[in-house]
C-alpha cells in the first residue's frame, strides 16, 4: 500500500491551493498524464476562455486517469501552462470548481507562455498521480 505524505513545512507559506511537495511510500503505480488541452473528443477546441478551457482540459485529465484505473484525488502533482495575459483568477476558479473538497491539494506549478501548440489554447495541464 502506498503512503502519500503532504509536504507543507513550517517555514514555509500554507496554501489551501498546492502543497509544496508530495513524498510517496511503498509499491504504488504511477501514472504520468502529458498535457491536455480543450478539445472534445473530435479534436475541436471547447471555449475561447480561460475557465472553460481550464475546465475542459481538467475533465480531459480526468478521463486519462479513469483510463490508468485513477482519479483527481490521486494526483501528487500539476504543471499548468497559461497563456500571458489571460484571468489566472478564472482559471484558478475553475480549476477549484472541478478540485472541489478532495483533500489536501497536490504540488503546483504554473507557468505563463508565450503560446501552445494551437494559437487558440489558452491553458495546458499535466499531472503525476499515484495509487497504491
Amino acid at each position: 500500500m502506498a503512503t502519500v505524505t503532504h509536504l507543507n513545512p513550517q517555514n514555509l507559506p500554507r496554501n489551501p491551493a498546492f502543497s509544496q511537495g508530495v513524498r510517496v511510500d511503498g509499491g504504488a503505480s504511477t501514472i504520468y498524464v502529458g498535457g491536455q488541452n480543450a478539445v472534445d473528443a473530435a479534436g475541436e477546441i471547447v471555449g475561447d476562455d480561460i475557465a472553460t478551457q481550464t475546465t475542459q482540459a481538467l475533465r480531459n485529465l480526468e478521463r486519462v486517469l479513469a483510463e490508468g484505473r485513477a482519479g483527481l484525488e490521486h494526483v501528487v502533482s500539476w504543471t499548468i501552462s497559461v497563456v500571458a495575459g489571460q484571468d489566472l483568477r478564472a482559471a484558478v476558479g475553475a480549476f477549484a470548481a472541478v478540485w472541489g473538497s478532495r483533500g489536501e491539494p497536490p504540488a503546483i506549478s504554473v507557468t505563463i507562455v508565450a503560446g501552445l501548440a494551437n494559437p487558440a489554447f489558452l491553458v495546458e495541464i499535466s499531472a503525476i498521480a499515484v495509487t497504491g
